[in-house]
């Protein structure tokens, strides 16, 4: 196998670094992954896996897994904010799989990283290592060089083909090793907590992804089965990056009112920051995921753009002489497609907090349009593949 004897180094276990290290070891590479955190962490709460995503995860041979923790809504029900009827109920469930030939689901973003760790850790040839204290990386004409120094306070130096930074929004690979930017703070913040289906129960349709739109807000709730709980994510406006409080809404209807009582004071804050990075590699050291385009949440895409380029990078590594040249071509095909998703994430982060009368004629508008026009609307997000092929199998245009 061409992957054979190849050894990669990537930095962080989150959900791109891990996926990207379970691809590398299906084509037969060495892999060792970085992770600063002493154990497996994935913070946040629930996860939006579109079909796009999907097909790649199902192509690491992890759909029966994902199928057992993950949830597939019927439905998306939008409401006004104080509307007891939701103004249009846009089809997911089989509608969805009946298009785009995999499933539309809703899970927690822990349940997928250990999902993807477990499924990486049955291979020998994955090495992951926790607790990290510090690293430092030189690319030279036959690869790179890592200096690790773990955290038994013991050094080792790690001579691998490539350096690939999973490392996040604040990725020490982009800001440190490619002389990238910091990242950038958009004014807002999301507002995320679990709640028991219990108390959602009357509120929401259980069996659907609900979103509540209201001016200068959006809330959108969708249920997590498997741990009997429903995730809320409240995004609003904010000057700060930090809150030291709990949200706080104006007059909202009966609907939100009875969420937001049932979350309590248990929301935690999350600012929304964007990446912008134009050179995504340095000789042999690249950057994926969000460490090379972090992206608002408002097309829940930011995690699947991470899966895809796992499974565009993979194979151009292993199945090329030269890494520098296969991080050049997979930041050129797959510069043009991520920023698109980016643009549209930011343009519906504008539509869903517009204030009356800008919203009315938004919701006519979605109204008018029936239950299938966003599937039409986003073919060209949900229906991409990114296949795990040698690269002369594959077809590297992106739409």
């Amino acid at each position: 196998m061409p992957g054979t004897g190849q050894t990669y180094v990537i930095a962080g276990a989150g959900i791109s670094g891990l996926a990207l290290a379970l691809a590398l070891a299906k084509f037969g590479a060495t892999v060792v992954v970085l992770e600063r955190q002493p154990a497996l962490q994935e913070f946040g709460a629930g996860l939006q896996i579109s079909p796009n995503a999907r097909h790649v995860l199902n192509q690491l041979g992890l759909d029966a897994a994902l199928s057992g923790v993950s949830f597939e809504p019927a439905a998306l029900d939008v409401y006004r904010q104080r509307a007891m009827a939701p103004l249009v109920s846009l089809d997911l469930g089989r509608a969805v799989t009946e298009r785009f030939d995999a499933p539309y689901a809703v899970m927690h973003r822990a349940d997928l990283a250990n999902i993807l760790y477990k499924a990486c850790r049955r291979f020998a040839n994955v090495d992951i290592l926790f607790g990290i204290r510090q690293w430092d990386v030189v690319s030279h004409a036959r690869g790179v060089t890592v200096s690790v120094d773990e955290a038994s306070g013991q050094s080792r130096t790690i001579r691998a083909r490539a350096f690939i930074g999973a490392d996040g929004v604040h990725s020490q690979t982009r800001q440190g090793v490619l002389d990238g930017g910091a990242p950038q703070f958009g004014d807002r913040l999301a507002w995320r907590t679990l709640i028991s289906m219990d108390s959602a129960a009357g509120q929401i349709a259980t069996d659907r992804v609900s979103v509540f739109l209201g001016r200068g807000f959006h809330l959108v709730c969708y249920p997590l089965p498997h741990r009997r709980q429903v995730n809320l994510a409240l995004f609003q406006p904010s000057r700060l990056p930090e809150s030291a409080g709990q949200p706080r809404l104006g007059r909202v209807g009966p609907r939100v009112r009875t969420l937001l009582a049932a979350a309590g004071s248990s929301w935690s804050a999350w600012p929304l920051y964007t990446v912008r990075q134009r050179a995504w590699s340095k000789g042999n050291i690249g950057i994926i995921g969000d460490a090379a385009h972090a992206m608002v949440p408002f097309q829940a895409q930011g995690a699947a753009m991470g899966i895809e380029d796992a499974a565009v990078l993979a194979p151009l590594l292993v199945g090329t002489g030269h890494a520098e040249q296969a991080l050049a071509d997979f930041a050129n095909i797959r510069q043009s497609r991520v920023s698109k998703v980016a643009a549209l994430s930011v343009s519906n982060g504008r539509i869903f907090h517009l204030g009356w009368p800008a919203s009315m004629a938004r919701d006519l508008v979605m109204r008018l349009q029936g239950r299938q026009a966003h599937l039409r609307r986003l073919g060209w997000i949900y229906g991409h593949r990114a296949n795990l092929e040698w690269p002369a199998k594959r077809d590297q245009a992106d739409p």
